[in-house]
């Protein structure tokens, strides 16, 4: 597969996002952010190598990549935000004489709403992560164990050119009722339920796409509860839209699995931000309003324990006329013939 580009702004779009960022760490108080290579770096144009005592530093005058953060902070700083995927020993290395407070709280909400080139990234990653999704259904699955698939699936990830696999989740029959299941020596068989998801970033954005299959024939009343998350997950994208609070898309997706009688298996989480991480802004029980340009990979499940579950990840952009799905991957129950 072609590799997916990496995506960056333009020069008068970097700039206006620093000075948005400089102006965010006035009203905060912070005097400097000191990143890692991480999303946040990468959110103001480095593409850090990750060696040794490698930072991004960034105050009202400067912006500077070195090994030295501390000699880099002004003199004097007194709030010094720093990158939440610091490592502890990271930490105690700085060596600022200052109140070192999480830099998230200048960054995140300058995250949330995406440039029109950064969602066209986002929907690159989701076309490269369906792309391994379509070619995972070429495979034969019939007497391999989860492990076995998973390292399949791991060698397509890499071809497509995946830079970061950050879930893979393969879950055969009772397996797929167990959300945090670690893919191990389990036999796929005929009558099982199948959970595939494939969690990753391409050209620094990142993206998941999760469906359910059948191996030969659906389990008794798998079809019949796997209805009920599509059509959860309708409702829940149709709560996607400007002005309404974000929290609306987990009552909708909950309204629909209570009224079916599955409420009491219903996941805990329906959705969250996706960006240039995996795990971000805006995220249902904050107190958030959808705006367009956010990002969100909406993701009803149900898990019927001891028997299946079933998990449908879908990443969608709130337009300026309500939800846009990035990807183009069908939600139709498949039966693996193989």
């Amino acid at each position: 597969m072609t590799p997916v580009p990496d995506a960056a702004p333009g020069p008068r779009a970097a700039a206006a996002r620093l000075a948005a960022v400089r102006a965010a760490m006035g009203e905060a108080g912070v005097d400097a952010l000191v990143l890692r290579p991480s999303p946040d770096a990468r959110f103001l144009g480095s593409f850090l190598g990750g060696g040794q005592g490698a930072f991004l530093v960034v105050t009202q005058d400067v912006v500077a990549e070195t090994g030295d953060p501390a000699g880099a902070v002004p003199a004097g700083a007194r709030r010094v935000g720093v990158d939440p995927e610091m490592r502890v020993r990271e930490l105690f290395g700085l060596a600022i004489e200052a109140e070192l407070v999480p830099a998230s709280s200048v960054l995140w909400p300058l995250r949330l709403r995406k440039e029109p080139y950064e969602v066209e990234a986002v929907g690159r990653a989701v076309a490269a992560a369906e792309g391994v999704l379509g070619q995972a259904l070429e495979l034969a699955w019939f007497g391999a164990t989860e492990r076995t698939m998973t390292y399949r699936l791991r060698v397509l990830l890499a071809e497509s050119g995946c830079e970061e696999l950050l879930s893979l989740r393969v879950a055969a029959g009772e397996h797929t009722a167990l959300p945090a299941h670690v893919p191990g020596e389990r036999v796929i068989n005929p009558g099982d339920a199948l959970g595939v998801s494939v969690c990753g970033r391409w050209g620094g954005y990142c993206a998941e796409v999760s469906r359910v299959f059948a191996v030969a024939e659906p389990p008794d009343d798998f079809e019949a509860m796997y209805s009920v998350v599509l059509a959860a997950h309708r409702a829940g994208l149709a709560a996607v839209r400007p002005g309404v609070p974000v929290d609306e898309v987990a009552r909708a997706v909950g309204e629909v699995i209570d009224g079916s009688g599955y409420g009491r298996f219903a996941a805990v989480h329906v959705g969250r931000g996706v960006g240039l991480g995996h795990d971000e802004g805006p995220w249902p029980g904050e107190d958030a309003v959808f705006e367009p340009g956010m990002v969100f990979c909406l993701e009803p499940a149900i898990y019927v324990p001891e028997l299946f579950g079933a998990r449908v990840a879908d990443v969608v952009v709130c337009a300026d006329d309500g939800p846009v799905p990035l990807g183009a991957y069908p939600h139709a129950l498949h039966v693996l013939d193989r």
